[in-house]
């Protein structure tokens, strides 16, 4: 069960880090096409903070992913993976901790 429960935390926490994520990259452009600038110090300190959640997890990706015309890919992968832990991993995880449980 404690297993189970790690698992569940950890699916939570995947979600929140996909959607600081999406958060970071939605104001990355909107302030790349100067809908809102960073002379504001609410949106200047949000996306100071959000770069530094985030960074620590582009930095491993950015040295194999060029940036292509400009966009910056390392978002969309670091998506695709959390997606893919959390959609096949970690329930396949769960399902043999189910499985092993009944024999």
């Amino acid at each position: 069960m404690l297993a189970l429960t790690i698992i569940q935390i950890l699916q939570v926490l995947l979600g929140v880090v996909r959607w600081i994520i999406i958060a970071q990259a939605i104001l990355s452009i909107l302030i790349a096409f100067n809908v809102i600038n960073t002379h504001n110090n609410f949106v200047r300190s949000l996306h100071y903070g959000l770069d530094r959640v985030t960074e620590p997890l582009y930095r491993p990706f950015r040295r194999f992913i060029p940036a292509a015309g400009g966009i910056d890919w390392t978002p969309f992968v670091v998506l695709i993976i959390i997606y893919i832990l959390d959609a096949i991993i970690l329930p396949n995880i769960a399902m043999s901790l189910l499985s092993n449980r009944s024999v």
